[in-house]
């Protein structure tokens, strides 16, 4: 890459941090309660809570992540994205216009963990720390995973240590999280969104273009992939062998996580109104289904476009920097098209900034208002809520800064492994309180220790011959710990106390849409 290449990609990558960081400032004065700063007060549009929900969802998983995973593997790598589209719309056409209206019939709850607290009437604040304690604990992991992938973008494109990429990467996002909370982080989300899906759509398509229709197949035979061409282009071939049914039954269950995912299911409780959820509903699916079909896209055609150099092979780039190489082989030859590839590139950095925002500030909510003011001093002030909400964005920044420092670990891993953690521990749960009438407070307290737990065992503790039950089976770690959730939950409620007559109120208010609009 020439130096004057260099400096149109810097300048495209410093405009870009700097709009972040002024539309956290502008924020800031806009922020002055905990509802705002949380929520955003209730007023998110359409458009942004649609390209929020999901640019906040993806992260750098989408575009590092998958198309690696597609690049090295074949197109079998795909069932994770049906799997997810999958999750997606059944998230938006199921959950989210009637979790909306239950956090506002539960006493207008502003989080996630508050949500369960209200809605299962939790005088002992069982859930509330329970479900704190989960979000800090696969938050940090899911955070770090952007991190990490922030750090390879910026250590692949400038050729500087890895260390210091991921130390500026870390900082830009931490300011304006910490200056404009949610507001800033939606608005921000919904450029990187759109950024994120420009980019998607239109390098595949130069190219294809450059590479020419009847060479895909050839290119991709040539750069020797396992079992060839024909085996790597077929969704049910994992290398020379056929998918197993217990393969594919885990990347589709990748699908199950989105119940679970409180960075997500904000995005539903501070929508304007259900006229505006509607909308987003729509936009949302769209955005999803174009985003996930064009990583994959990527992912194929990146394999016979990069050719000859094959990633992941000695002194060549990971995998999952496919994106970057693609983008950096089309635009930086010529210094006139490198603002353009350094725009495509920011692309790449939207898309782990509006997941790592999202994470952070989560997080941080379920540090100060859940459990500080929830657990530790109940009269606490709205502004002393603020200052340790901005300070926890900072603590827990640091935390995840300090995991993702291995610059080997895997995006795809530490995502696998967090995803897998949040959507047990809450997706059934979060099914079953809005759908189930008979759910009570032990059955909830059962539901999330049980699925967490159910991860934590799986995917961490060797059990088989020092392997760990999930490297052993083969099966994703997701799909057992929401199966033995869902089955406690049931088994749990119906063993003890119903739910009193004032939670059943509650829960035919919300059937049959008797809540006003907040």
């Amino acid at each position: 890459m020439s130096q004057s290449s260099m400096i149109w990609i810097l300048v495209a990558f410093v405009a870009y941090l700097a709009l972040m960081i002024v539309i956290g400032g502008l924020y800031m004065k806009k922020t002055n309660s905990t509802e705002d700063y949380f929520l955003g007060g209730r007023g998110l549009s359409g458009w942004v809570a649609a390209l929020s929900a999901q640019a906040s969802d993806m992260s750098g998983w989408l575009l590092m992540g998958l198309p690696g995973a597609v690049y090295a593997m074949g197109t079998g790598q795909a069932w994770i994205a049906v799997g997810l589209f999958i999750g997606t719309v059944f998230n938006w056409m199921c959950i989210s216009a009637r979790l909306r209206r239950y956090t506002i019939r539960a006493n207008n709850s502003m989080t996630f963990p508050a949500y369960l607290e209200n809605r299962f009437h939790d005088k002992k604040k069982i859930l509330l720390t329970a479900s704190s304690v989960v979000i800090v604990i696969f938050f940090l992991v899911y955070t770090a995973s952007a991190l990490s992938a922030g750090g390879k973008l910026f250590s692949s494109v400038f050729g500087i240590d890895y260390t210091v990429a991921l130390t500026v990467g870390a900082v830009v996002i931490l300011v304006y999280t910490f200056m404009g909370g949610f507001m800033a982080v939606c608005v921000t989300d919904f450029v990187q969104g759109s950024l994120m899906l420009i980019g998607l759509m239109a390098v595949p398509i130069i190219a294809y273009a450059l590479m020419g229709a009847g060479n895909v197949s050839d290119l991709i035979e040539q750069s020797g992939v396992t079992g060839g061409a024909s085996s790597y282009l077929n969704p049910f071939m994992n290398g020379d062998r056929p998918y197993t049914a217990v393969e594919i039954i885990s990347q589709l269950g990748w699908g199950l996580g989105y119940c679970g995912m409180p960075h997500i299911l904000t995005r539903f409780m501070a929508v304007k109104n259900e006229k505006e959820l509607k909308k987003s509903r729509v936009i949302a699916i769209i955005w999803v289904a174009i985003s996930l079909g064009a990583a994959v896209v990527i992912g194929v055609l990146g394999r016979a476009f990069l050719y000859p150099t094959v990633l992941g092979t000695e002194g060549a780039s990971s995998t999952e920097n496919v994106f970057i190489e693609m983008i950096t082989k089309i635009f930086t030859q010529e210094y006139s098209l490198a603002f353009i590839g350094g725009l495509f590139l920011c692309g790449i950095l939207a898309a782990i900034m509006s997941t790592a925002d999202s994470q952070l500030l989560i997080t941080a909510s379920s540090v100060s208002n859940d459990l500080y003011k929830g657990v530790v001093e109940p009269n606490a002030s709205d502004k002393k809520v603020m200052r340790i909400s901005r300070a926890s964005v900072i603590v827990i920044a640091i935390l995840a800064y300090m995991i993702a420092l291995d610059p080997n670990s895997s995006i795809m891993g530490l995502v696998s492994n967090a995803w897998a953690g949040l959507g047990a521990a809450f997706g059934p749960l979060v099914l079953m309180s809005l759908f189930w009438r008979r759910i009570n407070l032990a059955g909830a307290v059962a539901g999330i220790i049980s699925g967490g737990f159910t991860v934590i065992v799986w995917d961490y503790i060797p059990l088989m011959n020092g392997e760990t039950l999930g490297t052993a089976t083969s099966l994703y770690s997701l799909v057992v710990g929401f199966a033995i959730s869902l089955v406690l939950i049931v088994l749990v409620s119906l063993a003890t106390e119903p739910p009193t007559e004032e939670m059943l109120q509650e829960f035919d208010d919300v059937a049959l849409k008797k809540v006003a609009e907040k």
